[in-house]
């Protein structure tokens, strides 16, 4: 076939309606579909993208060659993997993410094998899951040495900074939008409540199921003084999902504290940890984390098992937390601390996400 001319393929389709004795009738379909010459001077053979060599160098001195599309630069982060089996728009635009670089790991998205151009993510995966999550520096910068991207994976630390003044919102608003109707799965038209949730890099998904059960809500800036928040008189106040280390926003953690006891709160996975911090607990950094839409919860008070999505590098030590504190969830695949529990201050939080729902909906806290 000349390269100019436009390929045809019939599909030839048995009509249902036909009886066994008799010779099938048949509907023909054809379809015409321009060569790659056609489409290339019309200009839609064209990618919208421009694609460069690019290097992910670690700080264990490993080099990864692949081809890059997108931004180009050079960018510092901290390299974890995701065991999600959908959900790229979800996970590259979650705050918690700042900071980091994420390796997919489904067969389906990024764990498909080797070719000619791409990495090995399989063996990056490895190298994470047994030295546990790495500064790494990706580069489309050719002028760049192996040796000085290496020298920058290893001259800078997550740990210790304060990611979330770069992804919460700069002033109060209102938030009104509900979980739209055909992914709604378990809304009242009940009583409102009046909350305040604090935004460290917030879900809106979150704010979405709490408008679905009748709250109406106020999401405040990570530095809204506490002071400011009981003036408004909540009948309750989220603290948020957020990224990076808990113990690098102090003035987070003393908010919390001149709220609890006050009005009833409740904390979702970076709000749990500086709940437990503000409980007098201590947090600390995991091996790699938890990055995933399948990670199995065990709720202690009921013995249920649930599938839930989780997204954070640090944890709550339970040994730290004083009397009265009970941990009610924890995570089945190491036994970290998920959730927890302080009738005396009205006080409940989740490591995970019970706004999201991976498949089941079991983690659907909201009520």
């Amino acid at each position: 076939m000349a390269a100019s001319a436009s390929m045809s393929f019939t599909l030839i389709k048995p009509n249902s309606s036909s009886s066994s004795s008799a010779s099938p009738k048949c509907r023909v379909l054809t379809l015409r579909c321009a060569s790659q010459s056609q489409l290339a001077a019309s200009g839609l053979a064209e990618r919208p993208w421009k694609v460069s060599d690019a290097r992910l160098v670690l700080e264990d001195g490993s080099v990864w060659k692949a081809k890059s599309f997108g931004a180009s630069g050079t960018q510092l982060g901290e390299v974890v993997f995701n065991t999600s089996l959908t959900g790229y728009q979800e996970i590259l635009t979650d705050p918690s993410y700042a900071g980091q670089f994420v390796l997919m790991t489904n067969p389906h998205i990024g764990n498909t094998g080797v070719n000619f151009d791409d990495v090995d993510t399989r063996a990056i995966t490895r190298r994470l899951r047994e030295d546990g999550s790495l500064i790494g520096v990706l580069s489309t910068e050719e002028s760049k040495t192996d040796e000085e991207l290496l020298e920058m994976s290893r001259s800078w630390d997550i740990v210790g900074i304060d990611l979330i003044s770069g992804v919460s919102c700069k002033a109060p608003y209102e938030w009104v939008d509900k979980t739209n109707s055909e992914w709604d799965f378990n809304s009242t038209g009940g009583e409102t409540f009046r909350i305040v949730a604090y935004d460290f890099g917030i879900k809106h998904n979150i704010l979405r199921r709490l408008a679905s059960y009748g709250c109406k809500i106020t999401v405040v800036p990570s530095t809204w003084p506490a002071s400011e928040t009981l003036k408004m008189k909540p009948d309750g106040v989220l603290f948020s999902n957020g990224p990076g280390d808990p113990s690098a926003v102090p003035y987070a953690v003393e908010t919390v504290k001149e709220i609890l006891g006050k009005v009833p709160v409740f904390g979702i996975c970076m709000g749990h940890q500086l709940l437990g911090q503000a409980l007098g607990g201590k947090t600390f950094k995991m091996k790699f984390g938890h990055h995933g839409g399948n990670h199995p919860v065990c709720n202690l008070r009921t013995g249920h098992v649930e599938i839930s999505a989780q997204n954070h590098n640090y944890a709550v030590d339970p040994a730290s937390l004083p009397e009265g504190v009970e941990v009610t969830h924890v995570n089945l695949n190491d036994g970290s601390c998920a959730g927890l529990a302080y009738p005396a201050k009205n006080i409940m939080s989740l490591q995970y996400h019970p706004e999201a729902s991976p498949g089941p909906h079991d983690s659907d806290y909201g009520k």
